[in-house]
Protein backbone atom coordinates (compact mmCIF):
# COMPACT_ATOMS: atom_id res chain seq x y z
CA UNK A 1 0.00 0.00 0.00
CA UNK A 2 2.72 2.04 0.60
CA UNK A 3 4.30 1.77 -2.54
CA UNK A 4 1.17 2.53 -4.40
CA UNK A 5 1.11 5.80 -2.75
CA UNK A 6 4.40 6.74 -3.36
CA UNK A 7 4.77 5.82 -6.79
CA UNK A 8 1.61 7.51 -7.77
CA UNK A 9 2.83 10.74 -6.18
CA UNK A 10 6.08 10.59 -8.48
CA UNK A 11 3.89 9.60 -11.73
CA UNK A 12 2.02 12.82 -10.95
CA UNK A 13 5.29 14.69 -10.39
CA UNK A 14 6.19 13.75 -13.75
CA UNK A 15 3.98 16.10 -15.99
CA UNK A 16 5.21 19.13 -13.91
CA UNK A 17 8.85 17.89 -15.14
CA UNK A 18 8.02 17.94 -18.52
CA UNK A 19 5.94 20.71 -19.19
CA UNK A 20 8.86 22.99 -18.55
CA UNK A 21 8.25 26.98 -20.07
CA UNK A 22 10.32 27.73 -23.31
CA UNK A 23 13.70 28.93 -22.46
CA UNK A 24 14.96 32.75 -23.59
CA UNK A 25 16.32 31.52 -25.96
CA UNK A 26 13.08 29.96 -27.74
CA UNK A 27 10.92 32.52 -27.03
CA UNK A 28 13.53 34.72 -29.17
CA UNK A 29 13.65 32.31 -31.62
CA UNK A 30 9.89 32.62 -32.28
CA UNK A 31 9.67 36.39 -32.14
CA UNK A 32 12.16 36.50 -34.96
CA UNK A 33 10.62 33.81 -36.93
CA UNK A 34 6.65 35.57 -36.46
CA UNK A 35 8.62 38.95 -37.35
CA UNK A 36 10.49 37.51 -40.62
CA UNK A 37 7.53 36.10 -41.74
CA UNK A 38 5.32 39.48 -40.74
CA UNK A 39 8.12 41.29 -42.88
CA UNK A 40 8.02 38.87 -45.69
CA UNK A 41 3.92 39.37 -46.41
CA UNK A 42 4.17 43.16 -45.99
CA UNK A 43 7.05 43.20 -48.71
CA UNK A 44 4.95 40.67 -50.98
CA UNK A 45 1.82 43.56 -50.30
CA UNK A 46 4.16 46.41 -51.50
CA UNK A 47 5.69 44.35 -54.46
CA UNK A 48 2.12 43.25 -55.73
CA UNK A 49 0.63 46.98 -55.19
CA UNK A 50 3.26 48.38 -56.88
CA UNK A 51 2.82 45.78 -59.97
CA UNK A 52 -1.37 46.05 -59.39
CA UNK A 53 -0.63 49.76 -59.77
CA UNK A 54 1.58 49.73 -63.17
CA UNK A 55 -0.89 47.28 -64.86
CA UNK A 56 -3.73 49.82 -63.90
CA UNK A 57 -2.02 52.95 -65.54
CA UNK A 58 -1.20 50.60 -68.46
CA UNK A 59 -5.00 49.45 -68.70
CA UNK A 60 -5.58 52.91 -68.41
CA UNK A 61 -4.69 53.81 -72.30
CA UNK A 62 -7.25 51.16 -73.50
CA UNK A 63 -10.51 50.80 -71.05
CA UNK A 64 -12.57 52.58 -68.60
CA UNK A 65 -11.37 53.59 -65.42
CA UNK A 66 -13.11 51.15 -62.96
CA UNK A 67 -11.87 48.05 -65.62
CA UNK A 68 -8.13 49.13 -65.82
CA UNK A 69 -8.28 49.44 -61.93
CA UNK A 70 -9.95 45.45 -61.43
CA UNK A 71 -7.53 44.06 -64.17
CA UNK A 72 -4.57 45.94 -61.69
CA UNK A 73 -6.04 44.41 -58.65
CA UNK A 74 -6.39 40.86 -60.47
CA UNK A 75 -3.03 40.81 -60.91
CA UNK A 76 -1.88 41.27 -57.36
CA UNK A 77 -4.91 38.71 -56.32
CA UNK A 78 -3.38 36.24 -58.63
CA UNK A 79 0.41 37.22 -57.23
CA UNK A 80 -0.84 36.83 -53.55
CA UNK A 81 -3.15 33.62 -53.95
CA UNK A 82 -0.17 31.87 -55.02
CA UNK A 83 1.82 32.60 -52.86
CA UNK A 84 -0.26 31.82 -50.10
CA UNK A 85 -2.55 29.45 -51.49
CA UNK A 86 -4.45 28.47 -48.06
CA UNK A 87 -5.93 32.23 -47.70
CA UNK A 88 -6.56 32.22 -51.07
CA UNK A 89 -9.18 29.25 -50.74
CA UNK A 90 -10.62 30.74 -47.63
CA UNK A 91 -11.19 34.29 -49.74
CA UNK A 92 -12.59 32.06 -52.47
CA UNK A 93 -15.28 30.84 -50.50
CA UNK A 94 -16.41 34.47 -49.07
CA UNK A 95 -15.70 36.08 -52.67
CA UNK A 96 -17.97 33.88 -54.11
CA UNK A 97 -21.39 34.55 -52.86
CA UNK A 98 -20.88 37.96 -53.73
CA UNK A 99 -19.25 37.83 -56.73
CA UNK A 100 -22.81 38.74 -58.55
CA UNK A 101 -23.06 42.30 -56.92
CA UNK A 102 -19.70 43.04 -57.41
CA UNK A 103 -19.83 41.86 -61.42
CA UNK A 104 -22.53 44.90 -61.86
CA UNK A 105 -21.59 47.50 -59.00
CA UNK A 106 -18.05 47.37 -59.95
CA UNK A 107 -17.79 45.70 -63.13
CA UNK A 108 -20.97 46.54 -64.99
CA UNK A 109 -21.45 43.39 -66.25
CA UNK A 110 -18.55 43.05 -67.42
CA UNK A 111 -18.36 38.91 -68.36
CA UNK A 112 -14.51 38.89 -66.81
CA UNK A 113 -15.63 39.75 -63.18
CA UNK A 114 -17.96 36.66 -63.45
CA UNK A 115 -15.02 34.56 -63.29
CA UNK A 116 -13.17 36.88 -61.32
CA UNK A 117 -13.65 33.97 -58.39
CA UNK A 118 -10.87 32.00 -60.29
CA UNK A 119 -8.43 34.74 -60.08
CA UNK A 120 -8.32 32.89 -55.97
CA UNK A 121 -8.64 29.81 -56.89
CA UNK A 122 -6.67 28.98 -60.01
CA UNK A 123 -3.33 30.31 -58.65
CA UNK A 124 -4.06 28.71 -55.00
CA UNK A 125 -4.21 25.35 -56.75
CA UNK A 126 -1.27 25.40 -59.05
CA UNK A 127 0.36 26.10 -55.74
CA UNK A 128 -0.97 23.29 -53.81
CA UNK A 129 -0.27 20.84 -56.37
CA UNK A 130 3.25 22.24 -56.37
CA UNK A 131 3.51 21.93 -52.58
CA UNK A 132 2.09 18.09 -52.95
CA UNK A 133 4.39 17.13 -55.62
CA UNK A 134 7.02 18.11 -52.79
CA UNK A 135 5.61 16.46 -50.41
CA UNK A 136 4.94 13.63 -52.12
CA UNK A 137 0.94 13.45 -50.71
CA UNK A 138 -1.69 12.57 -53.23
CA UNK A 139 -2.67 15.27 -55.87
CA UNK A 140 -6.33 13.58 -56.90
CA UNK A 141 -8.33 12.22 -54.16
CA UNK A 142 -10.52 10.24 -53.47
CA UNK A 143 -7.85 7.83 -55.27
CA UNK A 144 -10.66 5.66 -55.71
CA UNK A 145 -12.58 7.64 -58.23
CA UNK A 146 -9.58 8.46 -60.32
CA UNK A 147 -11.19 5.23 -62.09
CA UNK A 148 -14.46 6.91 -63.13
CA UNK A 149 -12.96 10.34 -63.27
CA UNK A 150 -10.51 8.60 -66.09
CA UNK A 151 -13.96 7.55 -67.94
CA UNK A 152 -15.26 10.61 -67.88
CA UNK A 153 -12.52 12.86 -68.74
CA UNK A 154 -11.58 10.08 -71.93
CA UNK A 155 -15.50 10.65 -73.55
CA UNK A 156 -14.86 13.91 -73.00
CA UNK A 157 -12.00 14.55 -74.61
CA UNK A 158 -13.20 12.43 -77.73
CA UNK A 159 -16.16 14.48 -78.22
CA UNK A 160 -14.06 17.62 -77.90
CA UNK A 161 -11.19 16.40 -80.27
CA UNK A 162 -14.02 14.12 -82.82
CA UNK A 163 -17.13 16.75 -82.81
CA UNK A 164 -15.98 20.45 -81.60
CA UNK A 165 -12.35 19.96 -84.07
CA UNK A 166 -14.73 19.00 -87.11
CA UNK A 167 -16.74 22.19 -86.47
CA UNK A 168 -13.43 24.04 -86.11
CA UNK A 169 -12.67 22.62 -89.42
CA UNK A 170 -15.93 24.65 -90.83
CA UNK A 171 -17.55 26.98 -88.35
CA UNK A 172 -20.49 29.02 -88.62
CA UNK A 173 -19.78 33.00 -88.56
CA UNK A 174 -18.81 33.92 -85.19
CA UNK A 175 -18.23 30.38 -83.70
CA UNK A 176 -14.91 29.35 -82.14
CA UNK A 177 -16.38 25.59 -81.42
CA UNK A 178 -12.65 24.39 -80.12
CA UNK A 179 -12.78 27.34 -78.02
CA UNK A 180 -16.07 27.06 -76.55
CA UNK A 181 -15.34 23.25 -76.18
CA UNK A 182 -12.39 24.14 -74.13
CA UNK A 183 -14.47 26.61 -71.53
CA UNK A 184 -17.13 23.85 -71.72
CA UNK A 185 -14.80 21.43 -70.31
CA UNK A 186 -13.52 23.55 -67.62
CA UNK A 187 -17.16 24.31 -66.61
CA UNK A 188 -18.11 20.54 -66.47
CA UNK A 189 -14.92 19.90 -64.57
CA UNK A 190 -13.23 22.22 -63.47
CA UNK A 191 -13.73 22.62 -59.96
CA UNK A 192 -13.65 19.01 -59.58
CA UNK A 193 -9.85 19.28 -57.58
CA UNK A 194 -11.72 21.34 -55.10
CA UNK A 195 -12.46 17.96 -53.46
CA UNK A 196 -8.34 17.76 -53.19
CA UNK A 197 -8.37 21.44 -52.10
CA UNK A 198 -10.48 21.44 -49.34
CA UNK A 199 -9.52 18.04 -48.12
CA UNK A 200 -5.72 19.77 -47.53
CA UNK A 201 -7.66 23.13 -46.23
CA UNK A 202 -9.28 21.20 -43.20
CA UNK A 203 -6.37 20.01 -41.25
CA UNK A 204 -8.09 19.69 -37.94
CA UNK A 205 -11.47 20.03 -36.36
CA UNK A 206 -10.63 23.74 -35.12
CA UNK A 207 -10.43 24.50 -39.17
CA UNK A 208 -13.77 22.11 -39.73
CA UNK A 209 -15.25 24.42 -37.07
CA UNK A 210 -14.28 27.98 -38.98
CA UNK A 211 -15.37 26.23 -42.27
CA UNK A 212 -19.12 25.96 -40.67
CA UNK A 213 -19.23 29.69 -38.99
CA UNK A 214 -17.81 31.62 -41.54
CA UNK A 215 -20.60 29.95 -44.25
CA UNK A 216 -23.38 31.64 -41.42
CA UNK A 217 -22.04 34.25 -41.44
CA UNK A 218 -21.93 34.62 -44.91
CA UNK A 219 -25.88 33.29 -45.41
CA UNK A 220 -26.38 35.54 -42.63
CA UNK A 221 -24.68 38.50 -44.39
CA UNK A 222 -26.38 37.51 -48.35
CA UNK A 223 -30.01 37.12 -46.27
CA UNK A 224 -30.00 40.58 -44.82
CA UNK A 225 -28.98 41.97 -48.15
CA UNK A 226 -31.79 40.03 -49.96
CA UNK A 227 -34.18 41.39 -47.37
CA UNK A 228 -33.32 44.45 -47.58
CA UNK A 229 -33.67 44.35 -51.19
CA UNK A 230 -37.09 42.97 -51.18
CA UNK A 231 -37.69 46.14 -48.65
CA UNK A 232 -36.66 48.40 -51.48
CA UNK A 233 -38.54 46.90 -54.01
CA UNK A 234 -41.97 46.55 -51.97
CA UNK A 235 -41.60 50.42 -50.90
CA UNK A 236 -41.03 51.82 -54.12
CA UNK A 237 -37.54 52.83 -54.10
CA UNK A 238 -36.79 50.64 -56.15
CA UNK A 239 -39.38 50.62 -59.27
CA UNK A 240 -38.22 47.10 -60.61
CA UNK A 241 -40.21 45.56 -63.71
CA UNK A 242 -43.87 47.81 -62.17
CA UNK A 243 -45.34 49.85 -65.22
CA UNK A 244 -44.06 47.34 -67.65
CA UNK A 245 -46.26 45.68 -70.68
CA UNK A 246 -46.66 42.04 -71.85
CA UNK A 247 -43.84 39.77 -71.95
CA UNK A 248 -41.30 42.59 -69.88
CA UNK A 249 -43.43 41.95 -66.72
CA UNK A 250 -42.31 38.19 -66.57
CA UNK A 251 -38.47 38.69 -67.45
CA UNK A 252 -35.67 39.53 -65.46
CA UNK A 253 -33.98 42.61 -66.78
CA UNK A 254 -30.69 44.41 -65.49
CA UNK A 255 -32.99 47.47 -65.90
CA UNK A 256 -34.54 46.69 -62.96
CA UNK A 257 -31.43 45.76 -60.48
CA UNK A 258 -32.04 46.98 -56.78
CA UNK A 259 -28.99 47.58 -54.02
CA UNK A 260 -27.28 44.12 -55.07
CA UNK A 261 -27.11 41.34 -57.45
CA UNK A 262 -27.96 41.43 -60.96
CA UNK A 263 -31.68 40.78 -63.06
CA UNK A 264 -34.58 40.56 -61.53
CA UNK A 265 -38.44 40.60 -62.00
CA UNK A 266 -40.60 42.70 -59.42
CA UNK A 267 -44.38 42.96 -61.29
CA UNK A 268 -46.60 43.04 -57.62
CA UNK A 269 -49.50 44.19 -60.61
CA UNK A 270 -49.39 40.85 -61.70
CA UNK A 271 -48.09 38.69 -58.31
CA UNK A 272 -44.82 37.78 -59.99
CA UNK A 273 -41.73 38.32 -58.50
CA UNK A 274 -38.27 36.98 -59.34
CA UNK A 275 -35.25 38.06 -57.12
CA UNK A 276 -31.64 37.98 -57.84
CA UNK A 277 -30.22 38.89 -53.85
CA UNK A 278 -26.80 39.18 -54.10
CA UNK A 279 -26.33 36.93 -57.29
CA UNK A 280 -26.29 37.43 -60.65
CA UNK A 281 -29.63 35.98 -61.79
CA UNK A 282 -32.82 34.80 -59.44
CA UNK A 283 -32.18 31.07 -60.29
CA UNK A 284 -28.87 31.15 -58.30
CA UNK A 285 -30.15 33.24 -55.38
CA UNK A 286 -32.31 29.92 -54.95
CA UNK A 287 -29.56 27.64 -55.12
CA UNK A 288 -28.08 29.78 -52.69
CA UNK A 289 -30.70 29.27 -50.32
CA UNK A 290 -30.77 25.77 -50.74
CA UNK A 291 -27.49 24.95 -50.47
CA UNK A 292 -27.34 27.15 -47.33
CA UNK A 293 -30.19 25.10 -45.41
CA UNK A 294 -27.90 22.25 -45.19
CA UNK A 295 -24.73 24.81 -44.15
CA UNK A 296 -26.67 26.71 -41.54
CA UNK A 297 -28.16 23.73 -40.36
CA UNK A 298 -24.99 22.26 -40.09
CA UNK A 299 -23.28 25.03 -37.99
CA UNK A 300 -26.86 25.18 -35.93
CA UNK A 301 -26.91 21.41 -34.34
CA UNK A 302 -23.05 20.89 -34.46
CA UNK A 303 -21.07 23.56 -33.55
CA UNK A 304 -19.58 22.96 -30.12
CA UNK A 305 -20.33 26.37 -28.79
CA UNK A 306 -23.93 27.47 -27.59
CA UNK A 307 -23.46 30.93 -28.65
CA UNK A 308 -22.62 29.98 -32.62
CA UNK A 309 -25.34 27.40 -32.48
CA UNK A 310 -27.77 30.10 -31.54
CA UNK A 311 -26.15 32.10 -34.35
CA UNK A 312 -26.81 29.29 -36.93
CA UNK A 313 -30.30 29.23 -35.97
CA UNK A 314 -31.06 32.62 -36.66
CA UNK A 315 -29.47 31.77 -40.22
CA UNK A 316 -31.55 29.21 -40.82
CA UNK A 317 -34.36 31.56 -39.85
CA UNK A 318 -33.02 34.35 -42.73
CA UNK A 319 -32.53 31.29 -45.07
CA UNK A 320 -36.47 30.45 -44.95
CA UNK A 321 -37.37 34.13 -44.56
CA UNK A 322 -36.01 34.60 -48.02
CA UNK A 323 -36.77 31.50 -49.41
CA UNK A 324 -40.03 32.70 -49.04
CA UNK A 325 -39.77 36.30 -50.52
CA UNK A 326 -37.54 35.66 -53.00
CA UNK A 327 -40.31 34.42 -55.55
CA UNK A 328 -38.27 31.71 -56.17
CA UNK A 329 -40.34 28.10 -55.90
CA UNK A 330 -37.41 25.46 -55.64
CA UNK A 331 -36.50 27.33 -52.79
CA UNK A 332 -39.79 27.92 -50.98
CA UNK A 333 -40.43 23.61 -51.55
CA UNK A 334 -36.49 22.76 -51.12
CA UNK A 335 -35.70 24.82 -47.35
CA UNK A 336 -38.23 23.35 -45.44
CA UNK A 337 -38.17 20.24 -46.71
CA UNK A 338 -34.00 19.51 -46.45
CA UNK A 339 -34.57 20.50 -42.67
CA UNK A 340 -37.31 17.98 -42.49
CA UNK A 341 -35.00 15.48 -44.11
CA UNK A 342 -31.79 16.63 -42.10
CA UNK A 343 -33.81 16.37 -38.68
CA UNK A 344 -34.84 12.75 -39.44
CA UNK A 345 -31.34 11.71 -41.75
CA UNK A 346 -28.76 12.87 -39.23
CA UNK A 347 -31.22 12.42 -35.51
CA UNK A 348 -31.28 15.59 -34.49
CA UNK A 349 -34.57 14.76 -33.66
CA UNK A 350 -33.49 14.26 -30.09
CA UNK A 351 -32.42 17.36 -29.91
CA UNK A 352 -36.11 19.08 -31.30
CA UNK A 353 -35.78 21.47 -28.43
CA UNK A 354 -33.09 23.58 -30.21
CA UNK A 355 -35.29 23.91 -33.23
CA UNK A 356 -38.18 25.52 -31.29
CA UNK A 357 -36.35 29.23 -30.83
CA UNK A 358 -36.30 29.22 -34.97
CA UNK A 359 -39.62 27.54 -35.36
CA UNK A 360 -41.20 30.80 -33.17
CA UNK A 361 -38.43 32.71 -34.43
CA UNK A 362 -39.99 31.97 -38.25
CA UNK A 363 -43.70 32.61 -36.73
CA UNK A 364 -42.70 36.04 -35.68
CA UNK A 365 -41.39 36.55 -39.17
CA UNK A 366 -43.66 35.15 -40.85
CA UNK A 367 -46.64 37.09 -39.03
CA UNK A 368 -44.98 40.34 -39.81
CA UNK A 369 -44.27 39.77 -43.45
CA UNK A 370 -47.78 38.79 -43.59
CA UNK A 371 -48.98 42.11 -41.81
CA UNK A 372 -46.72 44.15 -44.36
CA UNK A 373 -47.44 42.32 -47.24
CA UNK A 374 -50.96 40.24 -46.97
CA UNK A 375 -51.13 37.23 -48.69
CA UNK A 376 -47.21 37.23 -49.31
CA UNK A 377 -47.44 33.35 -48.27
CA UNK A 378 -50.76 32.38 -50.17
CA UNK A 379 -49.36 34.07 -53.49
CA UNK A 380 -45.97 32.19 -53.22
CA UNK A 381 -48.04 28.97 -52.70
CA UNK A 382 -50.58 29.49 -55.58
CA UNK A 383 -47.53 30.52 -57.74
CA UNK A 384 -46.06 27.03 -57.17
CA UNK A 385 -49.45 25.24 -57.37
CA UNK A 386 -50.20 26.93 -60.64
CA UNK A 387 -46.52 26.50 -62.10
CA UNK A 388 -46.81 22.69 -61.01
CA UNK A 389 -49.92 22.43 -62.81
CA UNK A 390 -48.88 24.26 -66.34
CA UNK A 391 -45.64 22.93 -66.54
CA UNK A 392 -45.43 19.20 -64.28
CA UNK A 393 -41.58 18.95 -63.47
CA UNK A 394 -41.24 15.21 -64.13
CA UNK A 395 -43.60 16.09 -67.94
CA UNK A 396 -41.13 19.07 -68.80
CA UNK A 397 -37.86 16.22 -68.01
CA UNK A 398 -39.27 13.81 -69.93
CA UNK A 399 -39.79 16.46 -72.42
CA UNK A 400 -36.27 17.52 -72.30
CA UNK A 401 -34.82 14.15 -72.66
CA UNK A 402 -37.10 13.49 -75.47
CA UNK A 403 -35.84 16.86 -77.31
CA UNK A 404 -31.81 15.92 -76.63
CA UNK A 405 -32.38 12.69 -77.79
CA UNK A 406 -33.94 14.01 -81.08
CA UNK A 407 -30.71 16.54 -81.29
CA UNK A 408 -28.12 13.51 -81.29
CA UNK A 409 -29.74 11.28 -83.81
CA UNK A 410 -26.33 9.34 -85.84
CA UNK A 411 -24.06 11.45 -83.12
CA UNK A 412 -23.23 8.95 -80.68
CA UNK A 413 -20.36 11.57 -79.28
CA UNK A 414 -22.69 13.95 -79.00
CA UNK A 415 -22.89 17.71 -80.60
CA UNK A 416 -20.07 19.21 -78.77
CA UNK A 417 -18.74 19.88 -75.47
CA UNK A 418 -19.73 23.68 -74.05
CA UNK A 419 -22.36 24.01 -76.80
CA UNK A 420 -25.59 23.96 -74.73
CA UNK A 421 -23.42 25.65 -71.46
CA UNK A 422 -24.77 29.16 -71.51
CA UNK A 423 -21.71 30.63 -70.12
CA UNK A 424 -19.78 29.78 -73.26
CA UNK A 425 -21.87 32.01 -75.39
CA UNK A 426 -18.75 34.41 -75.70
CA UNK A 427 -17.68 31.39 -78.31
CA UNK A 428 -20.41 30.38 -79.89
CA UNK A 429 -24.56 30.79 -79.58
CA UNK A 430 -25.62 27.45 -77.47
CA UNK A 431 -28.48 25.85 -76.98
CA UNK A 432 -31.19 26.44 -74.70
CA UNK A 433 -31.72 23.24 -72.69
CA UNK A 434 -32.86 23.87 -69.16
CA UNK A 435 -32.76 20.01 -66.98
CA UNK A 436 -28.75 18.97 -66.41
CA UNK A 437 -29.03 15.53 -68.08
CA UNK A 438 -30.58 16.19 -70.65
CA UNK A 439 -28.15 18.64 -71.80
CA UNK A 440 -24.88 16.14 -70.80
CA UNK A 441 -26.40 14.48 -73.38
CA UNK A 442 -26.53 16.79 -75.79
CA UNK A 443 -22.77 17.99 -75.45
CA UNK A 444 -21.52 14.65 -74.67
CA UNK A 445 -24.33 11.99 -76.19
CA UNK A 446 -25.00 8.94 -74.25
CA UNK A 447 -21.92 7.48 -73.35
CA UNK A 448 -20.60 10.81 -71.57
CA UNK A 449 -23.89 11.47 -69.40
CA UNK A 450 -23.91 7.98 -68.42
CA UNK A 451 -19.77 8.16 -66.93
CA UNK A 452 -20.48 11.47 -66.00
CA UNK A 453 -23.57 10.06 -63.63
CA UNK A 454 -21.65 7.17 -62.50
CA UNK A 455 -18.96 9.38 -61.54
CA UNK A 456 -20.91 11.45 -59.00
CA UNK A 457 -22.57 8.36 -57.86
CA UNK A 458 -19.59 6.67 -56.77
CA UNK A 459 -18.43 9.97 -55.32
CA UNK A 460 -21.31 10.21 -53.17
CA UNK A 461 -20.89 6.27 -52.41
CA UNK A 462 -17.15 6.99 -50.83
CA UNK A 463 -18.30 10.03 -48.92
CA UNK A 464 -21.54 8.06 -47.54
CA UNK A 465 -18.88 5.49 -46.47
CA UNK A 466 -15.98 8.17 -45.25
CA UNK A 467 -18.79 9.81 -42.73
CA UNK A 468 -20.73 6.52 -42.09
CA UNK A 469 -16.90 5.73 -40.19
CA UNK A 470 -16.52 8.95 -38.66
CA UNK A 471 -16.77 8.18 -34.56
CA UNK A 472 -17.29 11.08 -32.73
CA UNK A 473 -21.12 12.49 -32.71
CA UNK A 474 -20.90 16.15 -33.88
CA UNK A 475 -18.27 15.56 -36.60
CA UNK A 476 -20.45 12.55 -38.02
CA UNK A 477 -23.34 15.07 -37.76
CA UNK A 478 -21.22 17.32 -39.79
CA UNK A 479 -20.69 14.93 -42.71
CA UNK A 480 -24.52 13.70 -42.17
CA UNK A 481 -25.37 17.58 -43.28
CA UNK A 482 -23.15 17.61 -45.90
CA UNK A 483 -23.83 14.25 -46.96
CA UNK A 484 -27.69 14.64 -47.53
CA UNK A 485 -26.62 18.01 -49.59
CA UNK A 486 -24.29 16.18 -51.80
CA UNK A 487 -26.67 13.28 -52.37
CA UNK A 488 -29.59 15.30 -53.37
CA UNK A 489 -27.55 17.33 -55.66
CA UNK A 490 -25.92 13.78 -56.96
CA UNK A 491 -29.51 12.84 -58.32
CA UNK A 492 -31.26 15.79 -59.26
CA UNK A 493 -32.53 16.25 -62.18
CA UNK A 494 -33.96 19.59 -62.57
CA UNK A 495 -32.15 22.47 -63.52
CA UNK A 496 -28.20 22.20 -63.87
CA UNK A 497 -26.80 23.11 -60.52
CA UNK A 498 -23.86 21.55 -60.90
CA UNK A 499 -22.96 24.07 -64.13
CA UNK A 500 -23.41 27.28 -62.23
CA UNK A 501 -22.40 28.56 -59.28
CA UNK A 502 -22.91 28.65 -56.25
CA UNK A 503 -23.95 24.37 -56.00
CA UNK A 504 -20.75 23.84 -58.97
CA UNK A 505 -18.51 24.61 -56.09
CA UNK A 506 -20.15 23.64 -52.91
CA UNK A 507 -20.93 19.98 -54.09
CA UNK A 508 -17.06 19.24 -54.64
CA UNK A 509 -15.99 21.30 -51.72
CA UNK A 510 -18.76 19.82 -49.50
CA UNK A 511 -17.39 16.32 -50.81
CA UNK A 512 -13.89 17.28 -49.69
CA UNK A 513 -14.89 17.99 -46.48
CA UNK A 514 -16.67 14.75 -45.66
CA UNK A 515 -13.50 12.79 -47.61
CA UNK A 516 -11.67 14.26 -44.76
CA UNK A 517 -13.93 13.90 -41.36
CA UNK A 518 -12.23 10.29 -40.87
CA UNK A 519 -8.76 11.99 -40.34
CA UNK A 520 -10.06 14.79 -38.66
CA UNK A 521 -12.19 12.20 -36.07
CA UNK A 522 -8.98 9.86 -35.80
CA UNK A 523 -7.06 13.23 -34.53
CA UNK A 524 -10.33 13.64 -31.90
CA UNK A 525 -9.96 9.57 -30.84
CA UNK A 526 -5.89 9.78 -30.40
CA UNK A 527 -6.88 12.96 -27.86
CA UNK A 528 -9.68 11.19 -25.96
CA UNK A 529 -7.39 8.30 -25.55
CA UNK A 530 -4.40 10.27 -23.91
CA UNK A 531 -4.42 10.10 -20.10
CA UNK A 532 -2.97 12.82 -19.28
CA UNK A 533 -3.70 15.98 -16.58
CA UNK A 534 -3.96 19.37 -17.33
CA UNK A 535 -1.25 21.70 -18.60
CA UNK A 536 0.43 18.67 -20.04
CA UNK A 537 -2.88 17.71 -22.56
CA UNK A 538 -2.54 21.09 -23.40
CA UNK A 539 0.70 20.82 -24.41
CA UNK A 540 0.57 18.03 -26.18
CA UNK A 541 -2.52 18.86 -28.12
CA UNK A 542 -0.82 22.22 -29.06
CA UNK A 543 2.95 20.14 -30.28
CA UNK A 544 0.68 18.09 -32.05
CA UNK A 545 -1.64 20.72 -33.94
CA UNK A 546 2.05 21.76 -35.02
CA UNK A 547 2.88 18.97 -36.42
CA UNK A 548 -0.19 18.43 -38.06
CA UNK A 549 0.10 21.69 -39.46
CA UNK A 550 3.57 21.67 -40.64
CA UNK A 551 2.84 18.51 -42.53
CA UNK A 552 0.11 20.01 -44.54
CA UNK A 553 0.63 20.91 -48.25
CA UNK A 554 -0.93 24.66 -47.22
Amino acid sequence: MFKTKRKSKKSKQKPSEKTTTPSKKEVAAQKRKTSQKRNELVQRIVISCLISVAVSIALLFVVRAKIAIAGGAAVAILLLSYKYPRQAFWAFFIYLPLSGTVTYAIGGGNAAFQVAKDAFYIPALIALIQSCKKKQLPLFIPKQMLSTFSILLMMAMLTLIFVNGEMQLNPMKGDKPILQGILGLKVLIGYIPLIACTYYLLRTKKDLVFFGRMHVVLAIVCCVLGLIQYLLLQSGKCAGTRGMTGEELYKATLQARCFVGGSLVFSPEVKFIRLPGTFVAPWQWAWFLIANAFLTFASAFCDPSFWWRVIGLFGMALVFANAVISGQRAALVMVPVATVILLILTGQLVNLKRFIPVGAGLAILLFVGAAVNPGIIEQRWESFVNRWNAAPPQQFFLNQLEQSNNFIIDRPLGRGVGRATNSTRIFGKPQLIETFHPKLIYELGYPGMIAFQIMLLHLAFLSFRAYRSVKDKSLRSYGASFWVFVGFITINPQYYPLDVDPVSVYYWVLAGAILKLPKIDKQVQDEKNLELEGHELEVHQQFKEKKIISSAPI
